[in-house]
C-alpha cells in the first residue's frame, strides 16, 4: 500500500512527515533515515532503517545487460553479508549496459570499502564500480 501526501518545507530546509506515514512505517524521533536524492529524476527517497547506521555503504555499479548479471552482483553481496537497506536497477542500454545503486550496511564487521569494491570488481559481468561512505547527517 503506498500513501501520499504534500508537504511544505520550512526555511531551514525541513520537511515534516504526516504523522499517519511515521506511524505506518514506524518512524519515530531518533530513528535514523536513508535519503538518495537523484538529481536527474528530481527525485528524493527517504527510508527507514533500523540500528544506528554507523557503517552505510552506497554501491554503485555499471554491469552488463544480461540475464543473470543481475543474479552474480545480488549474489556477491550475500557472499559479503552485505545487509542491502536499499537498491535500484535499471537498463541503460537493452542488452547492453545496466546500472545498480545499493545502500549496504555490512554485518561483518571486518567487511570494509576496499573488500566490497574489489570483490565486486572481480565479477566478468561489472564494467565499473564505486563504493563510498554514506555521510551520517546527526
Amino acid at each position: 500500500m503506498k500513501l501520499t501526501s504534500v508537504v511544505k518545507i520550512d526555511p531551514k530546509g525541513r520537511v515534516t512527515i504526516p504523522l499517519y506515514m511515521r506511524e505506518a512505517l514506524d518512524v519515530h524521533e531518533g530513528k535514523y533515515l536513508v535519503i538518495i536524492a537523484d538529481i536527474d529524476k528530481k527525485e528524493i527517497v527517504l527510508t527507514p532503517i533500523s540500528g544506528e547506521a554507523e557503517n552505510l555503504y552506497e554501491i554503485r555499479v555499471e554491469l552488463q545487460d544480461r540475464p543473470g548479471a543481475l543474479a552474480e552482483f545480488s549474489k556477491i553481496l550475500g557472499e559479503m553479508k552485505l545487509d542491502v537497506l536499499i537498491s535500484r536497477c535499471s537498463t541503460v542500454k537493452r542488452g547492453e549496459i545496466g546500472e545498480c545503486s545499493a545502500v549496504v550496511e555490512p554485518l561483518d564487521k571486518n567487511v570494509d570499502m576496499k573488500t566490497i569494491e574489489e570483490k565486486i570488481k572481480s565479477l566478468s559481468v561489472v564494467y565499473m564500480v564505486q563504493v563510498k561512505p554514506v555521510e551520517k547527517v546527526a
